[in-house]
């Protein structure tokens, strides 16, 4: 999708960190925004700092584990802005914790953001942007512990893999609608993700392990300090859509663990394997 001057998109999460990096991205490009997210207060600052625009950009408060909410939001957008180019999947919360002292309302709160949220985007926007048969683009949010992962990361990188598995079938189903698909797996970036829990609905409870106060106030000094500014990854996803890159990655050093990772599935494949059984013998496509 080279041509997105003129386009519009749709950014979850775009009040702050990533999401108001890709919108500040897009509308340097000339993209018309609409920005969502949970945080009206944030989303009017957001707004409010954006200075002088020569695009449209509307904004609309919602939550992205609300289905009906978001079909509304649907809704008004197609009213306002007719079609849809483009649509990030952003909106995104940070928790963690020994896989043993998790909760159902910890697995149930990161989930319903990182990946019911990215599920309820495609239902309710991916119409949007069929309906008019021009190309399109949509990015989902993972992260590099969507690729990779390790102790007390089990309930955010359940959610980050599944969605760059549904990111690759994705791809798959909607290239022959002139539509690509990219997944956006970033490292380190100076962004409040930390924080999230201030958004944690009451009725799914601040259950589970805590996070230590000074923990938390250390590591978003580091990622303040040491972190990409969102505006950059920003920039990043503008050049995956217009090239249609499959995965974007933010920094060149993950390559190391990516290879890592890689080379310790491809040892598990040791000799006590019986013959045959690839994809093409079982009728699967390559996913090449």
């Amino acid at each position: 999708m080279q041509e997105i001057q003129g386009k519009t998109a749709i950014v979850t999460g775009a009040a702050s960190g990533i999401g108001l990096g890709i919108t500040q991205a897009l509308i340097a490009e000339g993209v018309n925004v609409a920005m969502l997210d949970v945080e009206e207060q944030a989303l009017d600052a957001a707004i409010s700092g954006l200075g002088p625009i020569n695009v449209d950009v509307q904004r609309y408060v919602v939550d992205v584990t609300a289905r009906t909410a978001m079909a509304a939001v649907a809704d008004d957008i197609r009213q306002h802005f007719g079609d849809v180019h483009i649509l990030c999947n952003n909106a995104g919360v940070a928790s963690g914790g020994p896989i043993d002292q998790l909760t159902y309302d910890d697995w149930d709160w990161c989930l319903g953001v990182n990946l019911q949220g990215v599920i309820n985007g495609l239902q309710s926007f991916l119409p949007l942007m069929t309906s008019h048969g021009g190309e399109g683009h949509v990015v989902n949010t993972s992260s590099i512990l969507g690729q990779v992962t390790g102790a007390g990361q089990a309930i955010y990188s359940a959610g980050k893999f599944a969605v760059v598995g549904i990111s690759e079938a994705a791809r798959a189903d909607l290239e022959p609608r002139n539509i690509g698909v990219s997944v956006l797996c970033p490292g380190m970036i100076a962004t409040k993700i930390i924080q999230s829990r201030r958004n944690r609905p009451d009725d799914l409870g601040a259950t589970g392990t805590p996070m230590d106060e000074d923990a938390i106030k250390f590591i978003d000094a580091v990622f303040a300090a040491q972190g990409l500014e969102p505006i950059k990854v920003g920039e990043q996803v503008v050049h995956g859509i217009r090239n249609n890159r499959p995965y974007i990655f933010t920094h060149a050093g993950l390559r190391d663990a990516m290879e890592a990772r890689f080379q310790g599935i491809l040892d598990a494949f040791d000799g006590s394997e019986v013959p045959g059984g690839s994809l093409a013998e079982l009728g699967l496509p390559d996913p090449g």
